[in-house]
């Protein structure tokens, strides 16, 4: 049986309309936090309403909502000098999972132990400032787990950074905050459930997280197939943070850390990464996980009655390519503007990943390129 290790860090707060707990949080770790967000958050005015938010608790904020793509792991240094001089308590992450990589990075380094490149030369820190994560997209398959990717600017390859213990003190996800349900953030969620539902550091008790989860997922394209999408922001919300927790009990997919890289590389939405990337990766995982699709296939709320295994593991990617055709949401890597050859170097970056050794079968750079072609 796979051993069971589990550590859960941060506080999480998840619901509708707790954004005004944040304040409380923050409180209780100091009253001055540096705000690492994206311009994107302040279309309607969201990085206002979370500042008024933390001063009415007696929390000051100095804003940097300046992350955009390709995000290199070095603008953490500047970001983090600018916490240390203006003496902030904490850092406080709201937005994108680029954001949330940028806001680890700020506040691991800006402990002063080390420095950005010893972080991505893969020396592990003992200290950070407090980090809060208010994530805008509630799928992140490394938001509680001891790593997490980022870019090295020296050579642009994907590094796996190692985070301190406890860095996350709070994770709060508000289905009201931070954007509209999107539906596809559910093909994303639902690629991170069943990857980790996959990998060979499943267990019993990541399982039956990752089956309500894909339940719920599958539950929610349906939802949006139909246009009854009234409840959705609180339905992501709740199928985010299982995909995040069982994502930590098991392990991030290659699909999964694939959407991450390319987001972090260039301008595209992960979401939209994963869905591309999910109709493929399903293909992989039918030929060696052939129980599990199948038993994910009835969560879907296929017909498996009377198929066998390998019959009924057919029918979750059947049903995913029809539901992206009904929802217009392209399968292709291409239609949002990437060019093949600019994603080669990603996958040996990947490929060099220790999380890779979980895949539930034995991964070659080729093997990702192909999965990346065939996406494309």
């Amino acid at each position: 049986m796979t051993d069971i290790v589990l550590k859960i860090d941060p506080e999480i707060v998840i619901g509708m309309d707790i954004i005004n707990r944040v304040g409380t949080i923050c409180k209780t770790y100091g009253n001055q936090f540096l705000l690492i967000s994206e311009k994107s958050l302040n279309d309607d005015k969201n990085i206002e309403r979370l500042k008024a938010v933390l001063q009415d608790s007696g929390v000051q904020t100095i804003v940097f909502d300046e992350i955009e793509a390709p995000v290199m792991a070095d603008i953490a240094e500047n970001i983090a000098h600018l916490a240390r001089t203006a003496h902030c308590s904490g850092i406080i992450g709201f937005g994108s999972p680029s954001v949330q990589i940028i806001a680890r990075l700020t506040a691991i380094i800006a402990a002063d132990v080390f420095d950005v490149f010893e972080l991505l030369d893969g020396n592990i820190p003992t200290a950070a400032l407090p980090y809060i994560a208010i994530p805008s997209v509630k799928e992140d398959p490394f938001l509680t787990t001891g790593g997490f990717i980022a870019v090295d600017p020296r050579n642009r390859e994907i590094r796996l950074v190692h985070a301190p213990a406890g860095l996350c003190k709070a994770a709060v996800l508000d289905g009201a905050f931070s954007g509209q349900a999107d539906a596809a953030a559910a093909f994303d969620g639902l690629c991170i459930a069943l990857e980790a539902y996959c990998s060979k550091k499943a267990n019993i008790l990541s399982d039956p997280i990752m089956e309500k989860a894909i339940a719920l997922f599958a539950r929610i394209i349906s939802s949006y197939g139909n246009g009854a999408i009234k409840e959705m922001e609180e339905l992501e919300a709740q199928a985010g943070f299982l995909a995040t927790i069982g994502s930590a009990i098991s392990a991030p997919g290659i699909a999964s850390t694939l959407a991450c890289a390319i987001a972090l590389r260039f301008p595209v939405e992960k979401s939209l990464c994963a869905a591309a990337l999910l109709p493929v990766i399903l293909d992989k995982l039918v030929s060696c996980r052939a129980e599990k699709i199948a038993k994910a296939a009835s969560l879907m709320g296929e017909k498996t009655e009377g198929l066998s295994d390998a019959e009924a593991a057919l029918l979750p990617a059947a049903s995913i390519h029809s539901s992206l055709e009904k929802l217009a949401i392209s399968p292709r890597l291409q239609d949002l503007g990437l060019q093949l050859d600019r994603l080669i170097p990603i996958t040996e970056s990947v490929r060099n990943l220790d999380i890779v050794a979980f895949s539930p079968w034995t991964v070659t750079s080729e093997e990702i390129l192909n999965i990346i072609k065939q996406s494309f």
